[in-house]
Order: C-alpha cells, then sequence, then structure tokens
C-alpha cells in the first residue's frame, strides 16, 4: 500500500502485552482479538504488507531473550547485533542485560517500525538496521539469532556467516526450537527452555527451544 505508515500500522494492528516467557518487557504484538492473527499471507500480500513475522514472540526469541536477562554477563558492557530481529524482543532484552550497545537488523520495513516502538514502550534505547547485514561485520563483541534457521536459503546464507564472526572472536548465541535447518555440529548447548506458545503458531502450547553457542567450524 503505497505511502503506508508502519508505524500507524503497528499500533493499529497489535495490542501492546507482555509476552509469557519474558514479562519483564512490553510488545506491539498480534492477539487474538487483533484482525491481524487471522490475516493470510495472500490477504497481507494484497494491501502491501510482508508476512508480519515481527507481531508475534516466536519461540526462540523468547528462550534467548530470557537467557539474556537471567545471566546478564553473556551481553553486559558489549557491542550487541540483533539479527532478523523481528519484533525487537531479543534486542531489548539485551538493552535490559546491561548491553553498552545494541543494534537490531531487519529487512522488513514494518519490522523496524515495530523495534522502534518497542523500544519506546519499554524506555530503551537501540540502533534499527533496516538492511540486510548478513555477510557484513562490523565489529559487533556479541551476534544473537533468535529462531531464524526456519528455511533452507536463509540459513544457507545465515550459518557460513556467523562461523566466520566466531572464528574472529564474536560471541554468537542462537536459539532454536527444533527448525529444520539449524546446525547439528560445532555447537554448545547454554540453557534449555519449554516456551509458551500459541496453537495459531505452532502445533503445541509448549515448545521445546535450546539456546546455544555457535563455533567457528562445524
Amino acid at each position: 500500500m503505497a505511502g503506508m505508515n508502519q508505524a500507524a500500522f503497528v499500533r493499529a494492528q497489535t495490542a501492546l502485552v507482555r509476552p509469557p516467557f519474558v514479562p519483564e518487557l512490553r510488545l506491539h504484538l498480534a492477539v487474538a482479538v487483533t484482525p491481524l492473527w487471522e490475516a493470510t499471507e495472500a490477504t497481507l500480500a494484497e494491501v502491501g504488507v510482508p508476512p508480519p513475522y515481527w507481531a508475534f514472540a516466536w519461540a526462540g526469541g523468547q528462550a534467548l531473550a530470557r537467557l539474556l536477562i537471567d545471566r546478564p554477563s553473556l551481553v553486559a558492557g558489549r557491542w550487541v547485533l540483533d539479527i532478523g530481529s523481528g519484533s525487537g524482543l531479543v534486542a531489548l532484552a539485551a538493552g535490559l542485560a546491561g548491553a553498552a550497545r545494541v543494534e537490531a537488523a531487519d529487512i522488513d520495513p514494518f519490522a523496524a517500525a515495530a523495534i522502534a516502538l518497542n523500544a519506546a514502550a519499554n524506555g530503551l534505547t537501540l540502533d534499527v538496521r533496516e538492511e540486510d547485514l548478513i555477510g557484513r561485520d562490523d565489529g559487533w563483541g556479541t551476534v544473537l539469532v533468535g529462531d531464524l534457521c526456519y528455511e533452507r536459503p536463509l540459513a544457507d546464507r545465515l550459518v557460513p556467516w556467523l562461523r566466520a564472526l566466531a572464528a574472529r572472536g564474536a560471541d554468537v548465541l542462537l536459539a532454536d526450537p527444533g527448525r529444520a535447518y539449524v546446525p547439528t555440529s560445532g555447537i554448545t548447548e547454554l540453557a534449555r527452555y519449554a516456551v509458551p506458545v500459541d496453537l495459531e503458531l505452532e502445533d503445541r502450547l509448549l515448545r521445546d527451544t535450546i539456546v546455544y553457542r555457535l563455533g567457528a567450524t562445524g
């Protein structure tokens, strides 16, 4: 939809709620009473709206955010990148945990708008980058990945880049609820959670989710 105000769309289509596994934060999310919850991908495409991944608190993001809040030493004082940030949940958790600088990157302009609104709702400051950063290295100390290994083309680009960042010394933390393309080697389990999710998003009410540290080789 030409000229659409993304921030206004996010406000209109969501409610400001607390994710069940990370109640320390408030996010603009789709809930059962909002039209966005039941809108099909085809319907959204008709009005020029990409799939609204930003409007849901996915299991991987909730698990990684929970770990950062519970173990702030993982990010405290560090320069952090949250790649494929979506709602900004993981980036905001890093900010809450005391990261010195947080960048939240997502290629969807609606996600960028949602991240900015969610940061304001929580009184946190972060840099929103509406661009594809895969393949770049700006010198981040920690790179956070919440549930991005759900399709092969993305995973095939993402994982080698993450391993290259780990090889030069970045701490790469990746959360996954059992997606098909998560790496199976060169990873160390840091935490495991049963994360509450919605049946509209997943096929169960709890999703077993693991947070890994990704190594340079696999």
